[in-house]
């Protein structure tokens, strides 16, 4: 998984109004937490605009005071009418440690069910992956080939490597459905 690189300084108040100084100079404050200690500190805030604002999940690697962490983003709180970053939580990463995280779905190939005319339904766009950091996938690959029409791709016909996915094995992920057109053209043929 790729990572994005964040450079931080440490914050030495924590508060409403340090908070508050640091959004007015252009800062977000934030919070590195699950290592031995919590560690409070503060980003540019263009320079969370890769790790925020895009479809991809990535890593991100922080350095704060000269020392260098992998982490992930898990939590965002934005002002509620002008979308501003006001707080960010980072959660740090270790080796031997599996985290959990929410990764996109790639469909790949082309159904034949949507080749015949039925509709393409994509029910989950992402899913709850359980790995170690070097395991953890970009994206979750779903192939298309074996769709017809009236048929499904659940999260238990996926055969995960090195990872698991915690989403009810019940759950669909992409189906083809008949289309109107194709009903039509199907009770056309029926009535003849």
């Amino acid at each position: 998984m790729k990572s994005i690189a964040i450079s931080g300084s440490p914050r030495e108040n924590v508060g409403k109004r340090d908070a508050k100084e640091l959004r007015y100079s252009g800062k977000v404050p934030a919070v590195l937490y699950g290592g031995k200690e919590q560690i409070h500190f503060a980003v540019e805030a263009p320079s969370l605009r890769d790790l925020v604002y895009t479809p991809d999940v990535n890593f991100a690697e922080l350095e704060i005071a000269g020392k260098k962490t992998k982490a992930i983003l898990k939590e965002i709180q934005f002002h509620p009418l002008t979308e501003q970053i006001l707080h960010v939580d980072f959660l740090q990463l270790f080796d031997d440690k599996k985290v959990t995280m929410e990764i996109p779905v790639k469909l790949t190939g082309t159904s034949p069910g949507v080749k015949m005319g039925g509709k393409l339904v994509q029910k989950l766009r992402k899913l709850k992956v359980n790995a170690l950091p070097k395991d953890m996938p970009q994206y979750v690959e779903v192939s298309l080939e074996p769709l017809e029409v009236g048929k499904s791709t659940r999260v238990r016909d996926l055969k995960p490597e090195g990872y698991s996915i915690t989403n009810v094995g019940e759950d669909t992920i992409v189906s083809v459905i008949m289309s109107r057109a194709l009903k039509q053209a199907e009770q056309e043929a029926n009535k003849k």
